[in-house]
């Protein structure tokens, strides 16, 4: 008789366990997942997920508010918020910081722009310079290592409170 392999998971390991079943011939090959209690004892509880949803949604709005104001420096917020919440690795977390606030910055610009705020010329110069800027950005955030772009982002923060403060 021959005897065919079915894949269990170990409730305690949750690793693969092979299993000699010579019961059936025709017996397919199959997976089977079966779902473990998380052992609580020595982890720190998670708060619920709408409390974690209600807390982002709030820190977003935080973002928000420290964009429309300043008109930019949003992402020194997200960026962290981010790598701390979220647990999202360091190019990750930048390059989605990138995403929630390119659109917000549209925004806060074209209230800036119909509020009469914005002259058209530098808009213009400076704005052509931040396009090729921004593409080359995220070209070196695809090659450098995450531990430098960590150091460069932390250096910039340092740099944007010291000159905010003198």
């Amino acid at each position: 008789m021959k005897s065919n392999k079915i894949v269990n998971y170990d409730k305690k390991n949750r690793e693969k366990v092979k299993k000699e079943d010579s019961k059936s011939q025709e017996a397919p090959e199959s997976i089977i997942i079966k779902s473990k209690k998380k052992n609580v004892k020595n982890k720190k509880r998670e708060p619920k997920r709408g409390g974690k949803v209600a807390f982002l949604f709030f820190l977003g709005g935080i973002i928000g508010v420290i964009n429309g104001f300043f008109g930019g420096g949003g992402g020194m917020v997200c960026v962290p918020v981010l790598e701390n919440f979220l647990k999202y690795p360091e190019k990750e977390a930048h390059a989605t910081a990138i995403s929630i606030i390119f659109p917000l910055s549209l925004l806060s610009a074209t209230i800036y722009v119909f509020n009469g705020k914005v002259q058209s010329l530098p808009l213009c110069l400076i704005g052509v310079g931040v396009l090729i800027g921004g593409v080359l950005g995220s070209f070196l955030l695809k090659i450098l290592p995450a531990k430098l772009v960590g150091i460069i982002f932390s250096i910039l923060m340092i740099f944007a409170g010291v000159r905010m403060i003198i």
